[in-house]
């Protein structure tokens, strides 16, 4: 072999050798990407492609008329980026030209900034030397599409993105519609991740919130596009048992309460007794600056009832045949000792009641005898049949936050006194007109319903009936009796503590509708109960003969004197004189003219 074919064999062997080995490194390279940093990568090409969510719009709210309570609109917010080529040109000659025009267009439009502030601001980030300057949010508020599409039209802007550096965020609102009105109970969600945070929208979040879909921003005809992968399946509709009218009659009539005795908080629910429908919910705190907002759901918080409380004690002791209403009991205005107790009254006297009488002036001394001589001092007893009546049976009372109720067997001999007109016991005002709305119901409970149905595309999904928790609460001549003392806590002018003042002003009673009630005062515990500070409440239903509606108002911690009666029945007064005129059965009269509603 000769020495030019050895040198061209061993030159092919270096480049063959060579090739070889370039090989093996791309497959030992396509190997390590496809295992070892496969992650990575195919996280920089999902960055690269612009994966993102195509947000589901969350279902609407409604009440049980169809109207809106809550429903989700598109708003938007607006950006500015200085770095597009077309600011830039010629000294930024289009920039400075459009400047005080389009400065002036945004404060007109928005109107959160005045034009000296917005040119301002697009100078500052036309001038700055950083990525994050020149990219900035212009608007300091979410604008409507109504604003967006009148910002479009201003100089510049009409041009699009690449030619003025404007373009806009959507981002789903939740507006509602009427307000304030059962804010609480409706509920809210957080502004910027879009998350339920209390009420029905909370309960009911994975039903409103729908599922979102998926797109990529992708090269289309040499523009960057987002390009839907998966659509977004929008969430359900709520159909409440709300009924605006009447939301707006009890916040409207708890409101101007509130104001004028300066109470920290207030609550009303109102309830059609026979189905267990809550129509309205109206909770409102007072703020710093004595207004009053929906900030907490306190009429699904369970606290000591007070008076309220007696109708349920007084209710097992006559099916326990403790007592018969034709009883009489002995009070002393000074008090009645029970061991190492003294127990007083509201309204002291020394006199002997009928068990009616009892009830119509609230007698603490008079029930605490009642109970504690009825059941032999064992409250083991007494509890047993307040469980046997089903008021401490765990009921589903929809909205989050809402508490059970709770009745425990004291430790010691002198807790049942106090537990007979409504200490040592907690049931939140839900609780409380959910029993007394049974009375009125011909002992029949019902448990609070507050949505209907639940539709998508008009189509209903899954709907709710009213639900019964106990056909039968009590014995019906115990009912009958029970009925004939709230009668009087009502309308018995000589002990009524819900009939007239001593000057002659009307607490619950109206001449154009019958109501049956109770009034209940509890002083609140506070690291004991020295505060001196009370909890009023009025509980009661309407028509009287023919009950249609059941009602509860509670005003915590009002400022000055304090009337249960006086307050709390004017509340439920009004609710139930408003409410009857709108279900067009009566007539009321409003500064000598009559106002007819007809059905």
């Amino acid at each position: 072999m000769s020495e030019n074919l050895k040198n061209t064999i061993l030159r092919f062997a270096i480049v063959f050798v060579l090739i070889a080995l370039m090989f093996c490194v791309v497959f030992v390279r396509i190997i390590v990407l496809q295992t070892v940093q496969r992650d990575k990568w195919m996280s920089v090409v999902e960055q690269e492609n612009n994966y993102k969510p195509i947000k589901a719009l969350r279902g609407n709210i409604y009440d049980c008329k169809g109207q809106l309570l809550a429903t989700s609109v598109p708003q938007y917010r607006i950006y500015l980026d200085t770095r597009v080529q077309a600011l830039r040109l010629n000294n930024g000659a289009v920039f400075w030209e459009y400047v005080d025009s389009i400065a002036d267009g945004m404060s007109r439009i928005v109107g959160d900034q005045s034009k000296e502030e917005y040119r301002k601001r697009m100078i500052a980030s036309y001038h700055s030397r950083n990525n994050r300057g020149n990219y900035m949010r212009l608007t300091s508020e979410r604008i409507s599409y109504t604003q967006l599409k009148e910002i479009k039209k201003l100089p510049l802007i009409s041009g699009g993105f690449y030619k003025s550096g404007f373009q806009e965020e959507e981002l789903n609102s939740r507006v509602k519609p009427f307000k304030s009105l059962g804010g609480r109970t409706i509920g809210n969600i957080y502004t910027v991740s879009g998350e339920a945070k209390s009420g029905l929208e909370m309960r009911y979040d994975s039903y409103l919130r729908g599922e979102d879909g998926t797109s990529v921003r992708q090269r289309v005809a040499g523009r960057l596009e987002r390009i839907p992968l998966v659509e977004a399946k929008n969430g359900c509709d709520l159909h409440t048992t709300f009924d605006a009218n009447l939301m707006d009659i009890c916040e409207t009539s708890l409101r101007k309460r509130l104001e004028h005795t300066r109470a920290e908080w207030g609550c009303v629910v109102l309830m059609d007794v026979q189905t267990g429908e809550i129509k309205a919910m109206s909770n409102l705190d007072r703020l710093g600056n004595d207004s009053y907002e929906e900030i907490a759901n306190h009429a699904v918080v369970r606290m000591e009832p007070g008076s309220t409380f007696k109708t349920i004690s007084l209710m097992a002791a006559l099916d326990d045949g403790k007592v018969k209403m034709d009883d009489s009991i002995s009070v002393d205005k000074a008090g009645w000792l029970y061991h190492d107790a003294k127990i007083l009254d509201a309204h002291p006297r020394d006199t002997v009641y009928s068990i009616r009488q009892a009830m119509a002036a609230s007698s603490n001394i008079a029930l605490a005898k009642i109970i504690t001589m009825g059941y032999g001092g064992s409250a083991k007893k007494f509890v047993k049949k307040l469980h046997g009546m089903g008021l401490c049976d765990s009921v589903d009372y929809t909205i989050p936050g809402a508490t059970q109720a709770l009745i425990n067997v004291p430790n010691d001999t002198v807790t049942i006194a106090k537990m007979a007109y409504g200490y040592s016991v907690e049931l939140s005002p839900l609780q409380t007109l959910m029993f007394y709305n049974g009375i009125a119901n011909d002992g029949k409970v019902m448990k609070p319903l507050f949505v209907k149905e639940i539709r998508q595309n008009g189509k209903t999904i899954e709907s709710f009936e009213s639900c019964v928790i106990n056909n039968d609460m009590c014995d019906a001549s115990t009912l009958r009796g029970i009925r004939e003392c709230l009668h009087d806590v009502v309308w018995d002018n000589d002990f009524g503590t819900a009939s007239i003042t001593p000057w002659k002003t009307r607490k619950a009673q109206s001449d154009l509708v019958s109501i049956a009630g109770k009034t209940g005062t509890a002083q609140i515990h506070e690291q004991g109960y020295t505060n001196r500070r009370h909890r009023m409440s009025f509980v009661g239903y309407f028509p009287e003969d023919n009950p249609q509606y059941s009602c509860i108002c509670v005003i915590h911690a009002p400022q000055g004197a304090y009337d249960s009666g006086l307050d709390c029945g004017i509340v439920v007064r009004q609710i139930a004189e408003k409410t009857m005129a709108y279900a067009g059965e009566y007539v009321l009269k409003r500064n000598e003219q009559v106002l007819v509603v007809n059905k």
